[in-house]
């Protein structure tokens, strides 16, 4: 959206600015509250509306032109944060349910899915967001801006939708009372085939894994 455009729909490249960052800080205070597990029973769902608010932000990056920094180089923002704390708070709160299946481009033909972990996700996704909230915070607008929109395309925007895709589907099978197909022994460090991720996917949830969440398994 060119600021000819953001003028027609009353939008002030400075407020544009504001929004994006309050949105993603928003997001960062909500998932790292989250993170802590002081309500795991409402973790996922408030999970998918924090992710689903935070791709509208990304939304409204990927429509914006692309945006140029004021100096050629990215400014030194210091040593990234640890986000391994981070990381493991969602693993433990999210386990059994942390892995799951993704195709990462959908236009590749034939892709096979692989395995990964909402906690990564959202670990990724907010060392992403901090990154760009530091150049912010210092007063680099254009530098906040063009990185929040740079990593949108290249990381945490296909990060986040995956991860919507995740959580969407896990409360959807807890609402519909549909049995979760079985992922547990899917390995995030190993590279599955397509038949042998098709296999580990045919397999019911053991009980241990549906009942966290309420599911029954076809057996019950």
């Amino acid at each position: 959206m060119s600021d000819a455009m953001l003028h027609a729909v009353g939008q002030n490249p400075d407020d544009f600015a504001v929004q994006i960052a309050d949105s993603i800080e928003s997001f960062i205070v909500a998932t790292t509250e989250v993170a802590k597990g002081d309500e795991p029973d409402s973790a996922v769902p408030f999970l998918l509306l924090e992710v689903s608010q935070l791709l509208l932000t990304g939304g409204r990056l990927g429509a914006h032109e692309d945006i140029v920094p004021d100096e050629r180089y990215e400014p030194d923002v210091g040593p990234d944060l640890d986000m391994d704390d981070l990381r493991e708070r969602f693993a433990r709160l999210l386990d059994p349910v942390d892995v799951f299946s993704e195709v990462f481009d959908p236009y590749e033909p034939r892709k096979a899915p692989v395995a990964c972990r909402v906690s990564d996700n959202l670990a990724d996704i907010v060392a992403d967001l901090r990154h760009g909230l530091v150049h912010y915070r210092e007063g680099r607008t254009s530098e906040a801006l063009w990185w929040w929109q740079f990593s949108y395309f290249s990381n945490w925007g296909p990060t986040a939708s995956a991860t919507l895709r995740a959580l969407q589907s896990l409360v959807a099978h807890v609402r519909l009372d549909q049995p979760l197909q079985a992922l547990d022994g899917l390995d995030t460090d190993e590279d599955l085939g397509e038949d042998a991720l098709a296999e580990e996917a045919g397999r019911v949830m053991a009980e241990e894994i549906a009942a966290p969440l309420g599911l029954r398994t076809p057996a019950s």
